[in-house]
């Protein structure tokens, strides 16, 4: 595998950090930015690097040589004038692999790029972006994919947005296919994402990674300070999915949003009180925060699975708004039982995805390589707590929503709780916090 790293940014923003050096080679916890990066490249295999340098490339030339007491092969193209963010690939095209990962030099990564790599080579990609939730979309991009991952829209953080979005934010950090390259236009100074990926989006060739791993910018002081304190508390590493994950599996109706029986509107999405703080509690935690939910209504032809997609994104939109997200998502159409108006015949099965079964769990466990022995499922029914214990993991019952339903379950809980918040807080700091 080949990486560039586009490493000829000034960082104007982090001007009072990197003075007389290049962005990249800002110190993070006692070593340049770069040097993290091509740590994380070399450990997943990948030695062949070429670095795009610009302002001040000399400083990185002279600290790096050739790579080889770093354990990798580096090569260098020097930008003697600005070319934007992807006029060097034009005119480097014949020293790149079919295929290569793209890095911006302003970004701290610690990822499993085999995971990466792997799933742009099965979908057959043009690029593939790694996108990941965060704690403020609003000024972030915005990725809007179909059932496949395919990138249909691009909403840029500077744009007024109407309606809802999923919390899927384009990180900055890609694999690319060379025969791809061909879409740059022949100019010399050329955006990557304007004047390239969005061309491509018509033809159905770009995707979304969606992965939980620790991506994130150093651009300004202030971010740069929460990277460094992230580092220093171990959480990029346990984030790396080559490590096994922690997850806090989480019911949607009566745990999340307020229970009002079958949700079939957008305009019927409300959080329940304490929600958004608690999953923002878990994202600043060691847990995965992944909703499973059972949603009976598509098979009974009471929504679309459009219709619950706009559901999930005004979710995703009201936890966004109050700084928290989700790292997953999965749900299950299907009902057993017929004879509802309008059903969907064949989502009408005894599936092994539906609650209290675990077929989504298990599938969060391949996406998300989790440990169930530590992990937690909290709902608000003896369904939700069946679950869990048929999964062999930490159960906790809410009282909102429907506590007292599915009592034919006799499922007993860990722990038991007022709401999602008290129960979170149980779980993370103990029950005298």
């Amino acid at each position: 595998m080949q990486a560039v790293i586009m490493a000829g940014g000034k960082g104007t923003r982090l001007a009072s950090v990197t003075k007389n050096i290049p962005k990249p080679m800002v110190p993070l916890c006692g070593k340049p930015l770069l040097v993290h990066q091509i740590e994380n490249l070399r450990a997943n295999g990948i030695t062949n690097i070429i670095i795009i340098v610009g302002y001040l490339g000399d400083v990185i030339k002279d600290y790096f040589s050739d790579g080889s007491s770093y354990g990798v092969n580096i090569s260098y193209f020097t930008e003697e004038e600005p070319l934007g963010t992807a006029g060097a690939l034009r005119l480097i095209q014949d020293r790149l692999e079919d295929n290569f990962v793209l890095v911006f030099g302003d970004l701290y990564i610690n990822i499993d790029f085999q995971r990466f790599w792997n799933y742009h080579i099965a979908k057959g990609a043009a690029v593939t972006l790694f996108a990941h939730p965060n704690s403020h979309p609003q000024d972030s991009d915005i990725l809007v994919t179909n059932d496949e991952m395919q990138v249909s829209e691009w909403s840029k953080k500077n744009t007024k947005r109407i309606g809802n979005y999923p919390n899927l934010v384009n990180a900055g950090l890609y694999v690319v296919s060379k025969t791809s390259l061909k879409a740059l236009p022949d100019q010399k100074k050329i955006d990557f994402e304007k004047d390239f990926i969005l061309k491509l989006i018509p033809d159905r060739t770009v995707y979304a990674y969606h992965s939980s791993e620790y991506v994130k910018d150093i651009g300004t002081p202030e971010r740069l300070t929460q990277v460094e304190q992230d580092y220093e508390n171990c959480i990029p590493e346990s984030r790396n999915l080559h490590h096994k994950q922690k997850a806090i599996f989480l019911d949607r109706d009566g745990t999340i949003n307020r229970y009002i029986g079958f949700l079939r509107r957008v305009e019927e999405m409300e959080l329940e009180e304490g929600a958004a703080e608690a999953i923002k509690m878990i994202n600043s935690s060691e847990y995965l925060a992944i909703v499973i939910t059972n949603q009976p209504v598509i098979a009974r032809g009471e929504v679309t699975f459009d219709g619950l997609r706009q559901i999930h994104n005004r979710m995703e939109t009201l936890l966004g708004e109050k700084g928290a997200y989700i790292d997953g998502l999965y749900f299950c159409p299907h009902h057993p039982d017929k004879g509802f108006e309008g059903e969907v015949p064949e989502l009408k099965i005894d599936c092994n995805c539906r609650k209290p079964k675990t077929g989504l769990i298990k599938k969060a466990v391949e996406d998300f390589n989790i440990d169930l022995s530590q992990c937690w499922m909290i709902g608000d029914t003896g369904m939700d707590v069946q679950t869990g214990i048929n999964a062999r993991i930490h159960t906790a019952l809410l009282d909102t929503g429907e506590s007292d339903k599915f009592k034919k379950y006799q499922a007993v809980p860990d722990i038991r709780s007022a709401n999602l918040f008290e129960a979170v807080n149980t779980i993370l700091f103990g029950k005298d916090h």
